[in-house]
């Protein structure tokens, strides 16, 4: 017999699944909490007991975007590779979650509202930040050790590749005609690389 799943995590993302939806639909400032317990079916009192706010359930969404993202880097074999052949896996992976998060932007916003605000959204900010610094910075060491990458710092390498990364999402918040994100990342990423490259 298979073992039973577990109701609490079925129930949970239930509640998460119902509102993504809502917040796309209506907005994050515009959404209530008995929307989410309306498309779910379930009580406002059941609903407070697995997300306390607004802000709890969008801590949620993007906490299971980066999981889904990490449980994706586990699977590349970055090793078998050269090191800038494994940064363009790394950022063909950031990039798929990216476009979902541009698909998403009412809650994009209001998680960017919420990372100046709530420290424990900026706690979630930096674990994740070391997470992404614990797959890139091995990346470009590795590269620096065969010869691939000029002697550089690793560690600066990986931040300003986040810089790129983060930095080209602010600017299309600010002006869409100007920055195509997918493009602007790659680009961006590009021309760090080059930067880097051991001269023959």
């Amino acid at each position: 017999m298979s073992p039973r799943p577990d109701v609490s995590d079925e129930r949970k993302n239930q509640i998460i699944n119902a509102a993504e939806g809502i917040f796309r639909k209506k907005g994050f400032e515009e959404a209530r909490m008995d929307d989410i317990a309306e498309e779910t079916g379930l009580s406002k009192g059941t609903l407070y007991l697995y997300f306390k706010s607004k802000d709890d359930l969008i801590i949620a969404i993007l906490d299971r975007i980066f999981q889904r993202e990490f449980q994706a880097f586990e699977k590349l074999d970055l090793s078998s590779v050269t090191s800038t052949k494994a940064v363009d896996l790394f950022v063909d992976t950031v990039m798929k979650d990216i476009k979902l998060m541009l698909k998403m932007m009412p809650i994009a916003y209001q998680f960017l509202a919420l990372a100046f605000r709530n420290t424990v959204v900026q706690k979630a900010l930096k674990i994740y930040l070391n997470r992404y610094m614990d797959i890139l910075i091995p990346i470009i060491q590795r590269g620096i050790d065969s010869g691939e990458f000029r002697k550089v710092d690793a560690r600066e390498v990986a931040i300003v590749s986040g810089a790129i990364i983060e930095g080209t999402m602010l600017l299309w918040i600010y002006d869409k005609s100007l920055v195509e994100p997918e493009k602007h990342i790659r680009s961006g990423m590009r021309l760090l690389l080059e930067g880097v490259q051991a001269r023959a």
